[in-house]
């Protein structure tokens, strides 16, 4: 089943990158910004996610936002994504990093 929201979906890839589920992740990546593959560092720990903010992204949109703060061991990723549906699915496109 489809995220039903950007903010659900954004939260499914954080769970994703907790597992290093490379293949969830670049399957709900948008196929223009897409890598080719994705190699995640095995030494990676995510602690935590707090989601900060969220703009559009519902099921009556297109885009969506999601600011949010990732932790790991040894510190945080602040960051809003951008997303966009695809076929009514929601899938990631890129993200600023911020502070």
């Amino acid at each position: 089943m489809a995220a039903p929201t950007a903010e659900a979906l954004m939260r499914s890839r954080y769970s994703a990158f907790v597992q290093r589920d490379t293949g969830y992740l670049l399957r709900t990546w948008h196929p223009r910004t897409r890598p080719a593959r994705l190699d995640l560092d095995p030494g990676m720990r995510w602690t935590g996610l707090e989601v900060l903010e969220t703009t559009g992204g519902s099921a009556f949109h297109s885009t969506g936002t999601v600011t949010f703060r990732a932790s790991y061991r040894g510190g945080t990723l602040h960051e809003r994504s951008r997303f966009e549906r695809v076929d009514g699915a929601w899938v990631y496109v890129d993200g600023d990093f911020l502070d």
